[in-house]
């Protein structure tokens, strides 16, 4: 038998509502931050605005940055450095990106540099003080290599390459990109939770877990019932957003 459209969004609509909510464990906030992507202003903007709405719970509150702090803004470097700076009290969770993944294979010599420059690398260069225009020849590629690993502090170096892919809270599950749906989530590989996108997006299947990503930007935070993204592209649309979750809560702010 043949399911009419109807009828098949109405088995959608009661496979939803009979998933239990998920739920961050009692006595904890946590912080999701969508792609950065440069906007060193929209960070310091929206740490502040974290900050003032942490100060109104004596809940433990963490943050979690979902990846993709580099590239495209003018401030890379300004971001870097504050997040691997950290938190006072070492409550924050940097993920790692597909950004940031980029520059390291183009730093290690396993990708070209070329695909990296064109999705923003060169605005992060500048942002440490190097113009591609300086870099010409055969040898280009490796003088640059050489030039950018020179200009990042060790500091800025190490955070990038210690970025985890992942971390759980209780019913959630973090990562950049998000997961590939139908493999049990301590079976991910890296390269899908740094890389996929339509195969995730497109799946309403329950994952175990509430996944919240960025990586895929929208125009607002998307609150679904297996998902929520939160890059709302602020590179672009100069609105960094972070979901807040507490209990079985959910709620946004943004610059």
């Amino acid at each position: 038998m043949t399911l009419g459209l109807g009828m098949l969004f109405s088995r959608f609509r009661a496979a939803e509502a009979r998933r239990a909510p998920a739920y961050i464990p009692d006595g904890m906030r946590v912080y999701a931050v969508g792609d950065i992507h440069g906007r060193h202003d929209l960070l310091r903007s929206l740490l502040g605005a974290i900050a003032a709405d942490a100060a109104t719970t004596t809940s433990l509150c963490r943050t979690v940055f979902l990846g993709d702090y580099i590239d495209r803004g003018e401030d890379s470097a300004g971001v870097v450095e504050r997040l691997s700076a950290g938190a006072d009290d070492g409550s924050w969770t940097c993920l790692m990106g597909n950004h940031e993944a980029m520059l390291l294979a183009a730093l290690s010599g396993d990708a070209d540099w070329e695909t990296w420059l064109r999705v923003g690398g060169v605005e992060t260069l500048f942002s440490y003080g190097l113009s591609i225009r300086d870099f010409s020849g055969p040898d280009r590629d490796e003088r640059m290599r050489e030039a950018a690993l020179a200009a990042l502090p060790a500091t800025h170096l190490d955070f990038l390459r210690q970025l985890p892919g992942t971390v759980e809270i209780g019913d959630y599950y973090f990562c950049h990109a998000g997961i590939r749906p139908g493999v049990a989530l301590d079976r991910q590989a890296l390269e899908d939770l740094i890389w996929i996108r339509e195969e995730f997006t497109r799946s309403a299947l329950d994952h175990g877990k509430r996944i919240v990503h960025g990586h895929t930007p929208v125009m607002d935070v998307e609150l679904l019932p297996n998902r929520i993204n939160v890059d709302t592209g602020a590179y672009l649309t100069h609105r960094l957003s972070c979901v807040v979750l507490e209990g079985d809560t959910a709620r946004v702010i943004h610059t």
